[in-house]
């Protein structure tokens, strides 16, 4: 049973799905652009008998509250210590991280901040590498590098609704498995008044993510969290370089190209949840 939930965080009221007994290990989803918890929809009845499952929405996405650009500051620092709180607040003292897209900045930032804490990583088509930025990139490192309306415009047309269905459908192998709800349901809350600017102000912000690259994979070199890679290998947004390059970091690795795209759960959620009980069971079991 999959049940939904709000705390309040900040003053923010943020939305999570449970499921799973939380005598279990908990499992953290953390979902990518454009998406939502529901994302995850099909893997979290999957994971439920072998663990806690906890997916949130950030601030600005899904079912969470979406303040304005003015009332909060959107960078990944301060979506990361939102969930951070969060699971502070459900009192969950270790857990798992699965990260996919954004997921990875928000998780590597937890994981930086509580080595002790992480049980370990489950990555799907998340980097930490900049070999793994894909060509839609190309748009976020012109606005880096100058931003002003026309690179801010370019930036825009990755909320657009051709965009989002092309993350859904490029490179999918069961195409009839892949249903209109995900990119439908993804421009809805992208279309809400406000949110291209908060898309925008992040977008900006991924170049941090990108200065701490080095960070992030000293803390992987350091920890050796367990490290299991579920990859959608047509993605063209993360590069399979990217994928690749969590293997010069970690002994504990086990990496997986799946037949799919950017968003391989759409099509695989069963087989994933197959991989992440056996590789996290030779480990706490």
């Amino acid at each position: 049973m999959v049940i939904y939930k709000r705390m309040n965080i900040d003053g923010l009221s943020i939305f999570f799905r449970e499921a799973g007994s939380s005598n279990n290990p908990t499992i953290i989803l953390l979902h990518g652009f454009p998406s939502s918890s529901h994302m995850f929809r099909d893997l979290i009845p999957c994971l439920a008998d072998h663990y806690h499952v906890i997916a949130p929405d950030y601030p600005g996405y899904g079912n969470s509250s979406m303040p304005s650009t003015v009332e909060f500051n959107y960078t990944f620092e301060n979506l990361s210590l939102i969930i951070e709180e969060l699971i502070n607040k459900l009192c969950i003292s270790h857990f798992l991280l699965y990260v996919h897209d954004y997921g990875g900045p928000i998780g590597f930032r937890l994981a930086v901040r509580n080595p002790e804490r992480v049980l370990g990583f489950v990555i799907q088509n998340a980097v930490a590498d900049e070999k793994g930025l894909g060509k839609p990139f190309d748009l976020f490192k012109a606005l880096w590098a100058d931003r002003n309306p026309v690179t801010e415009a370019a930036f825009s047309t990755l909320t657009t609704f051709e965009f989002t269905k092309k993350q859904y459908l490029t490179g999918v192998c069961q195409p009839y498995l892949v249903g209109p709800d995900g990119f439908s349901m993804d421009q809805f809350f992208l279309d809400r008044p406000g949110n291209s600017q908060i898309q925008l102000e992040l977008g900006y912000d991924y170049r941090k993510n990108v200065e701490l690259y080095p960070l992030w994979q000293k803390y992987l070199r350091t920890y050796q969290p367990p490290t299991l890679i579920t990859w959608g290998k047509y993605d063209f947004i993360f590069t399979l370089e990217g994928a690749h390059a969590f293997s010069n970091d970690l002994k504990y690795i086990e990496t997986y190209y799946l037949c799919g795209g950017h968003f391989i759960l759409e099509e695989q959620s069963r087989q994933i949840s197959v991989l992440i009980k056996r590789f996290f069971d030779s480990f706490y079991n």
